[in-house]
């Protein structure tokens, strides 16, 4: 298939390694499933059917196939109730429909459907102007369209806007709206969002503070203009981040998703694994090479054919019209000056951008991180914001050199050095415990109290009532005690912040005798808790009552006494 589709030779590598990841996925997925699926066949008696809606279940919300689940229970020589399953799936169809009914966008969406039918689509003027005259066609109030509106929450529609609408990640503009007349009885409406429906209908959504506008007459409209060249700033930002990235990673990378904001952007590539430390510092300093270039940014208009023939990026499964928006930026390395060159980014799109590349002024990467399976999400800053985020950074850096005395580019490694000595210490501390601990020492409120070992039914017992000691030492504890002890019974508690942390371990010769589950879950009554488990000779629990700690290990003492 090579021969016909080169690029799949291209990508041979990157396949390779989705396949990988993929199959790794699918194994925990299979994991897991094998494991719930057991503790639910385990509540079922004889040749009992698998009820439908656990298997809904396992499918629903843990990934696990019903094929799969059919598969494994037959071979138990047990099925799967089929129609419950089928019935629970229904269910939450009906379910996801009736939420989705009973949220208002249907009826906001029948709204602007007729809307739409009768006055038809709104003309953009954004990409030449800020301010322009237009007469409204449409008011809606609550949900309702109207002739008049005046004070509270409104949407406007007028012929022709210069505000954005929504679309392409990037936010709608924000701004004023103002009807005929002159002062302070003119008609005013704070433009709060704005968006688009059906294509090219623009509703303006804001607050009318004061008059009343009326559908046929003409208002002025001002975009929020600071608001709108942060937007611009972002969104020009993403293109040079697209492109970077591609050069970075590889031709595979391709726009998932994203968000344009006056303050922040993020941008979901598709990319099967997290972006290093290094891959996000070489992208973040080739944005700004390209951003300090200063290089004109265009626009032409071209079919979708002839963008794509020209090199520019469309987005798979977005819908083009006859005549796309194809947005350029930058040149070609070592091409300057050369008009044939293709440009450094090239990308349809119908978004607002900045004319110049230096308008972005500056570009920070704050975050890097996953948000489906092959998609990662990197956010980033523009402009004033990029600069006031690397100011608060440094004066972290700064602040924590000076706490520890260090100059700030030793900073690094004294940090690593204080963390082993603190790793050395915790290691010291946990030995001195179970020293403490498992050779009896006690009385007083130490980490120790609890008593010394006694004798119960014939039986070691080795109780132990601990304070700040961590859960996860009480079974090494444990295993130290019972090594020493030979024959016994051991039974910690460890309370921390209030909650208690209950462990019980039984020496393998009186496991046929005491059970130690069973012991752990007697405690953990005591405590306040519910359950407990492990193996017969080590289980732990817990209980949100610490204060009964002594009454806990006390109730284990007496079902040790029989």
């Amino acid at each position: 298939m090579g021969q016909v589709y080169p690029e799949l030779v291209q990508a041979q590598a990157l396949m390779t390694e989705i396949l990988k990841l993929e199959e790794a996925r699918f194994q925990k997925t299979l994991e897991r499933g094998l494991k719930l699926l057991a503790e639910e066949t385990g509540k079922l008696t004889g040749a009992t059917a698998l009820p439908g809606d656990t298997a809904f279940k396992l499918y629903d919300t843990y990934g696990f196939p019903l094929d799969l689940t059919q598969d494994v229970l037959r071979g138990q020589g047990r099925g799967v109730d089929v129609d419950g399953f089928n019935t629970a799936m229904e269910r939450q169809r009906q379910e996801a429909r009736a939420a989705w009914a009973g949220s208002g966008e249907a009826a906001t969406e029948k709204i602007w459907f007729e809307i739409g039918q009768r006055v038809g689509v709104t003309e953009f003027l954004g990409y030449e102007v800020e301010v322009a005259e237009g007469e409204v066609v449409a008011l809606v109030v609550d949900g309702k369209e109207t002739d008049e509106a005046g004070n509270g929450e409104v949407s406007l529609i007028v012929n022709q806007t210069p505000f954005y609408g929504e679309s392409g990640g990037q936010m709608g503009d924000n701004g004023v709206i103002l009807g005929p007349g002159q002062g302070k009885k003119r008609a005013r409406m704070e433009v709060s969002d704005t968006r688009k429906f059906l294509g090219n209908l623009y509703v303006h959504t804001g607050k009318v503070t004061s008059g009343t506008f009326s559908v046929g007459e003409v208002v002025d409209l001002a975009v929020d203009y600071e608001r709108r060249t942060r937007l611009r700033a972002s969104h020009s930002a993403t293109h040079l981040l697209h492109r970077a990235l591609r050069g970075r990673l590889g031709d595979h990378v391709t726009q998932k998703g994203s968000l344009v904001a006056p303050d922040r952007l993020h941008f979901d590539i598709s990319h099967p694994m997290a972006v290093s430390h290094e891959e996000l510092v070489a992208v973040e300093a080739e944005v700004n090479a390209r951003i300090r270039g200063n290089s004109e940014v265009t626009t032409r208009l071209m079919t979708p054919d002839e963008a794509v023939e020209h090199g520019a990026i469309a987005l798979f499964g977005e819908k083009y019209g006859d005549e796309v928006r194809v947005v350029s930026m930058g040149g070609v390395d070592g091409a300057e000056g050369d008009a044939a060159a293709a440009p450094y980014s090239m990308e349809l799109c119908g978004g607002t951008h900045v004319r110049r590349t230096g308008d972005v002024g500056f570009f920070r990467i704050v975050s890097e991180s996953a948000v489906a399976a092959g998609v990662r999400r990197i956010e980033a800053l523009t402009g004033e914001a990029a600069v006031a985020a690397v100011a608060e950074q440094e004066t972290w850096l700064m602040g924590a050199a000076a706490a520890l005395k260090v100059a700030p580019g030793d900073l690094e490694s004294r940090v690593v050095a204080l963390l082993e000595e603190r790793k050395k210490l915790n290691r010291d501390l946990s030995e001195a415990r179970r020293t403490m601990v498992s050779g009896g020492g006690g009385g007083g409120n130490g980490a120790g109290n609890g008593g010394a070992d006694k004798q119960v039914a014939g039986v070691t017992f080795a109780p132990r009532c601990l304070t700040d000691v961590p859960a996860k030492d009480l079974k090494p504890m444990a295993d130290e005690m019972k090594a020493r002890m030979g024959s016994g019974v051991v039974a910690l508690v460890a309370v921390n912040e209030g909650k208690a942390s209950l462990v019980v371990s039984v020496s393998d010769d009186l496991t046929e005798k005491f059970d130690a589950v069973s012991l752990v879950r007697i405690g953990a009554k005591t405590l306040g808790g519910k359950g407990g488990g492990g193996r017969p000779d080590m289980a732990q629990a817990g209980g949100p009552d610490g204060a009964k700690a002594a009454q806990a290990l006390e109730a284990i003492e007496k079902a040790l006494a029989g």
